[in-house]
């Protein structure tokens, strides 16, 4: 019996071509990795990492502030802009669930909880009663 199924968490994955880029992994997550960080796992629990300027907590402007932390800042629209990094971040509720990073050619990059890394066209491929929907998009001048 499969446990974890990619399209059937993410159905909207299945028609828009996505690639698994990493093997399973429960070293870090989405949050770290939209931050760059593959070597923890980013959540505000006490027993993770979470950086110290933003509160430990599951609402959402408590993630905006850990980006806003890093450089980034909250901007219109999920277009590659050459010369910037941006990051989109996903909430239910009014609570976060997902961030995903976008590379060079537009694509988005996504750590999906402790299994794989996909590259993805879309936000809206994510979007849906896993990780509810995009909350805002968030970019900084690349480095």
């Amino acid at each position: 019996m499969q446990l974890w199924s990619i399209e059937g968490a993410l159905p909207a994955l299945a028609v828009s071509g996505y690639e698994i880029t990493s093997e399973i992994s429960d070293v870090y997550n989405c949050i770290a990795w939209a931050a760059e960080d593959d070597t923890k796992w980013w959540s505000y629990p006490d027993e993770h990492y979470w950086p110290e300027w933003a509160p430990r907590s599951p609402e959402i402007e408590a993630l905006v502030q850990v980006f806003a932390g890093l450089g980034y800042a909250v901007c219109h629209g999920d277009a590659r802009e050459p010369g910037y990094d941006k990051v989109a971040l996903y909430a239910r509720d009014g609570e976060w669930q997902h961030a995903a990073r976008q590379l060079e050619d537009g694509r988005w990059t996504s750590k999906l909880g402790p299994f794989e890394d996909i590259t993805h066209p879309s936000l809206q491929d994510l979007a849906g009663e896993l990780y509810g929907s995009v909350h805002c998009i968030m970019r900084r001048p690349s480095a």
